[in-house]
């Protein structure tokens, strides 16, 4: 804990990562909450204060059936052997049925028996599968993803991404490390297949995650970057943070070799509208059909009917996702990386020049003795652990059975009430938040309300004109607001600005927190700019 003053705030602001530049904010915060007896309020990180408990309860209970099999077959003390195939859907039934009061057993039973009834799969193939990957005895086999819960989670995917098999074809799925370790991945084959290489263009639509604008300039990529902003203003001169035409038509630059986005976006946490969609589409369908789109849609879950880019677009792009948000579980690093069979990434590995194709197929040397036919995504995983090391890769085991394990609570889910439990929660917060700041919430269906990106100088110049908002220019620095929420509240919030956003706005998550903290802020904000308000008149 330390008390930093404004200078010393003010003279890291946007040097660092906004979320190094945080820790700084919450060294003040907690210093000035131990004068004062306040509370430290972090919502500046957007890691969740919920939970998905069911499908947990169905994993652990599932979990001791499994203890239980390997003692079945070696019971030594401390010691047990492995579960065995044979019957053991029979004795997983019996289980339940002998200990129905457990917490998740039903739950564990209907993940079984949809796993049968809606794929057809083998019972004890499909328990088998679960109750060794859930004791993690064995290495991941296949290493790209378990071949049942792959289905399962396909399944997921498509429910909530909108994922187009019909359009696009059979999608091969990579079980992740989070949406983080996806992002490591996609950089790293792209780069190791010649499908960028340093220096190359690429695109970035803004505002969006801070890595994103960060990898780029790392000295092994060194990339030269067009960004794409989010530049749409509604008749009321407020943010819509949609795409124009304009901005769209940067990727007419056949230059541009990638285009990377978050949607919904981070920070603002709106999805691409319709018009935004089409007319990406449109551009890459008639101008530049070799782009190669990576699209991370990790807050997907909590935008009703939500469309990935990968559904319109699905031989260019290659689509992310984290279950981290949606199910609580930013500790269990859980994600996907999904690609259509049929994909871009594949044809311009191979329309490589001769030389080039021939050192990336000597990188692929060792897993085949036709390193050409392997498939973009199974590069993807063997360049996850440097080729070499490709016989152990894939996410851990048990990892995998509570991925499916959310995959399939959600599809078993018909009505989606735990997506309406999560949504309803970030809609109920967001309205506080703008209740206690005196700002007209506006409907958004893109809307994921996840965070809120407040703009001061939109706010300023709506409100009082254009000669407060340079008044505030004039004399205060972008680093104040949250120079002051730190200080004077003991509040952590996020610079807009360290995303490629407004440079006066701060961003707040409105999942971490309690409810009763939202209007808080948004009383603690409102303070802060009546100030600025009192000090503009007072000098006038």
């Amino acid at each position: 804990m330390r008390r930093y003053n404004f200078k010393e705030i003010n003279d890291v602001y946007g040097k660092i990562s906004p979320f190094e530049f945080k820790d700084k904010l919450i060294k003040l915060a907690k210093f000035r909450a131990m004068e004062s007896g306040r509370r430290v309020l972090d919502a500046g990180r957007g890691n969740p204060n919920w939970t998905a408990a069911t499908p947990r309860e169905a994993f652990f209970t599932f979990g001791q059936f499994a203890v239980n099999e390997t003692r079945r077959t070696w019971n030594e003390g401390d010691l047990a052997g492995m579960p065995k195939k044979e019957g053991i859907a029979t004795r997983f039934y019996q289980y339940i049925y002998d200990n129905l009061n457990m917490p998740g057993a039903n739950l564990a039973k209907d993940i079984v028996d949809y796993g049968i009834e809606e794929f057809d799969f083998d019972p004890d193939s499909w328990v088998f599968e679960l109750a060794d990957a859930i004791i993690g005895d064995n290495y991941p086999s296949p290493d790209r993803i378990l071949v049942h819960i792959e289905q399962i989670v396909t399944k997921y995917l498509i429910k909530e991404m909108k994922y187009d098999t019909k359009k696009g074809g059979p999608l091969s799925i990579f079980a992740v490390e989070g949406a983080t370790a996806a992002m490591c991945y996609i950089f790293d084959s792209l780069m190791a297949n010649e499908l960028l290489r340093k220096g190359d263009k690429i695109a970035i639509m803004t505002p969006i995650f801070t890595p994103y604008l960060e990898i780029p300039h790392l000295p092994r990529y060194n990339f030269d970057v067009v960004f794409i902003n989010a530049d749409e203003i509604d008749e009321n001169n407020n943010h819509t943070w949609q795409y124009s035409k304009k901005e769209l038509e940067k990727l007419y630059d056949k230059s541009i070799k990638a285009l990377f986005l978050v949607n919904p976006n981070n920070p603002a946490s709106i999805a691409l509208d319709e018009n935004s969609c089409n007319n990406l589409v449109d551009v890459v369908t008639n101008h530049h059909p070799n782009l190669m789109i990576i699209s991370d849609d990790v807050y997907g879950t909590f935008v009703p009917g939500f469309k990935s880019l990968m559904a319109s677009l699905p031989y260019n792009t290659i689509g992310a996702y984290s279950f981290s948000k949606y199910f609580g579980v930013t500790g269990w690093r859980l994600g996907t990386l999904a690609l259509h069979e049929n994909n871009v990434f594949e044809k311009l590995i191979n329309e490589l020049p001769d030389d080039l194709k021939a050192s990336v197929n000597k990188r692929y040397s060792d897993m085949s003795l036709n390193p050409d036919k392997i498939s973009f995504m199974d590069r993807i995983v063997a360049d996850s652990r440097m080729v070499a090391l490709n016989h152990t890769a894939g996410l851990s085991t048990p990892q995998q059975v509570q991925m499916a394990f959310f995959s399939a609570f959600a599809l078993i889910d018909k009505e989606d009430n735990y997506k309406g439990v999560n949504i309803s929660i970030c809609k109920r917060r967001q309205k506080l938040f703008y209740d206690a700041l005196g700002v007209e919430l506006i409907e958004n269906k893109n809307d994921a309300s996840y965070y809120v990106i407040f703009d001061i100088m939109k706010w300023a110049t709506n409100n009082y004109g254009e000669d407060f908002a340079n008044f505030i220019k004039d004399n205060y620095k972008p680093a104040d607001m949250l120079f002051k929420l730190a200080n004077n509240y003991s509040i952590v919030l996020l610079s807009g600005h360290g995303f490629f956003g407004p440079e006066w706005s701060v961003r707040v998550s409105l999942a971490n927190l309690d409810d009763e903290s939202y209007t808080f802020i948004g009383n603690s904000i409102k303070e802060v700019l009546s100030f600025y308000v009192y000090t503009w008149k007072k000098n006038k």
